[in-house]
């Protein structure tokens, strides 16, 4: 069984603003559930973060740390950022995706993958944390954004 997550958060503040903050990987763990660190370790063919650049994750996720390595398939700001794990303890695909909405952006993370070991025979119970935990990264995303935006 593979795991297929979507979840979306209307978030009032301008598209350019949410994406810009969302797709910096030095934010990831300020964020994003059970990350503790981040870090750039393959830089784009151009330099820097997009296309081709790597990111590694530390994070916790049902009790288990978990090191990650994913790669950006896709970087356009400011409406998607999309990565596939090439390291790690499941293959993984994480997609970004960023659309203006009437009320600011609309924001969505969807995430797929195949569980594998241990992780295969628990899958249902899996996406129901992966779905809590990514609703919890948008709800975050959105207090971070909008408590910056009120000191301004």
């Amino acid at each position: 069984m593979t795991i297929d997550v979507t979840v979306r958060r209307t978030i009032p503040v301008p598209v350019e603003q949410v994406a810009a903050y969302a797709m910096d990987w030095r934010n990831d763990s300020r964020w994003t559930q059970g990350i503790r660190r981040a870090e750039l370790t393959r830089p784009a063919g151009t330099g820097g973060f997009g296309a081709g650049a790597e990111v590694t994750r530390t994070a916790y996720f049902l009790g288990r740390r978990i090191d990650y390595v994913l790669r950006v398939a896709a970087h356009e700001p400011p409406r998607t950022l999309d990565m596939v794990s090439v390291a790690g303890p499941m293959p993984m695909h994480v997609t970004y995706s960023f659309t203006p909405d009437a009320r600011g952006t609309l924001a969505a993370i969807r995430v797929r993958g195949g569980p594998g070991g241990l992780f295969r025979l628990a899958a249902p119970l899996l996406a129901r944390q992966v779905r809590s935990s990514l609703a919890k990264d948008l709800r975050d995303l959105e207090r971070r954004l909008t408590e910056a935006e009120g000191r301004a």
